[in-house]
């Protein structure tokens, strides 16, 4: 079974002396359940991994009593560690108070319990974790699956990810575009939306909330004024709250709003957003078109591309740190700006789409970034870009 490079740093992390809570956070569908499995086929530690998919909501006792599980079975066995795991521990009312409580006991009474906590709601684990786990954990980010991972998985070509995007659970089904796209819409959209986000913030209007996701994938590679956007959905709504929404789905890493880059932070955040799949999987299924027509289109293909590198900057900004922006003067456009450390890097994408390339010149004359070039047509190759580490442009 294939091994995400996450494996090792988990792997890593539970060789060291008891220091944090580690939590995997990432997307629904990237492996983070898998993940944990295959450290537990190949670590020397005892361990009891425990769900709370079909525990009541309102059984906060439930950790503690957990908690105590394992508490008991390290003492019978007589080890020197043991390793507590807990997979949608958001799924229980009050979760991250229970885990302080019990965390807090063992370290008080020097009790060596390492825990692993993961779920399929980012936001849940995200809200919970800011609220009361200040200072006693550690993340390891799951992202979306990269086109080398896919390639090495699933044997994927780049033409293939492009379009199918980094869904592993789907890869097996691309050769049926229909069944593929059900998959991506009823289990991995339906359940991102309606159980992550519907249950984590307060959505006064769930069915703007739906049409901004869609609309959004479907727009993906373009510039799109939230006034515009109003207009084309039925439920009415206001600026202020699509903005906010736009906000949510980025946290739950499905869909952004990039800004334009500009000198000062209010230019950058009052400027038109655009829209941006976090996997190309979203705007493929969401578009309805098949990839053969995708494909033999140029103009719809050039969105896709663009999407994927897009998609694969946004999946690296995790890790790497760096704030994703566009930037546009009239007519006048660079695809994709990421800064980090006051310094920045422009990268334009072409595929036949467009045939000038004024923006890169335009911008490095007005920002002098420290590097700038293309991907596509007559720059670096798209297949060897997505397999790039950003981290070394800076």
């Amino acid at each position: 079974m294939y091994r995400r490079p996450q494996f090792d740093e988990l792997m890593s992390r539970m060789k060291e002396p008891r220091r944090f809570i580690q939590v995997l956070s990432g997307p629904r569908q990237v492996g983070k359940s898998t993940l944990v499995k295959q450290v537990l086929q190949e670590i020397d530690l005892p361990y009891l991994f425990v769900t709370a998919d079909s525990v009541p909501p309102e059984n906060t006792a439930w950790i503690g009593e957990t908690w105590s599980t394992a508490r008991a079975r390290l003492q019978i066995a007589q080890a020197s560690e043991y390793l507590l795991v807990i997979d949608e521990v958001h799924k229980i009312d009050n979760w991250s108070e229970a885990v302080k409580k019990e965390w807090d006991m063992d370290t008080f009474n020097d009790v060596p319990i390492k825990v692993v906590l993961l779920g399929s709601s980012r936001l849940l684990l995200k809200d919970g974790l800011t609220e009361s786990l200040a200072g006693r954990f550690e993340i390891i980010r799951m992202s979306h699956w990269s086109y080398l991972e896919m390639r090495e998985a699933f044997g994927f070509d780049i033409n293939q990810y492009v379009y199918y995007g980094g869904y592993p659970g789907g890869a097996l089904l691309i050769k049926d575009f229909r069944r593929w796209q059900r998959y991506v819409k009823e289990s991995i959209v339906a359940p991102a939306i309606e159980r992550d986000v519907l249950s984590t913030k307060i959505v006064y209007k769930p069915e703007l909330m739906r049409q901004l996701f869609d609309l959004g994938c479907v727009y993906s590679g373009k510039e799109l004024s939230l006034n515009k956007m109003l207009g084309q959905l039925l439920d009415a709504g206001n600026v202020t709250t699509l903005a906010n929404y736009l906000t949510t789905l980025d946290e739950s890493r499905l869909l952004c709003g990039l800004h334009k880059y500009a000198n000062d932070a209010a230019r950058k955040y009052n400027s038109v957003p655009k829209l941006m799949v976090y996997n190309t999987a979203l705007l493929s299924a969401q578009s309805g078109v098949a990839f053969e027509k995708a494909f033999t289109t140029p103009t719809e293909w050039g969105r896709w591309v663009e999407s994927a590198v897009g998609a694969f900057l946004l999946n690296q900004a995790d890790e790497v740190g760096y704030k994703m922006y566009y930037w546009r003067e009239r007519n006048d456009e660079v695809d994709f700006i990421i800064e980090y450390n006051r310094k920045c890097v422009a990268i334009e994408v072409k595929s036949g789409r467009r045939t000038d390339n004024e923006g890169l010149k335009k911008f490095r004359e007005q920002f002098n970034p420290a590097h700038s070039f293309i991907v596509g047509s007559g720059g670096i190759p798209v297949e060897e870009f997505l397999t790039f580490n950003l981290e070394r442009l800076f």
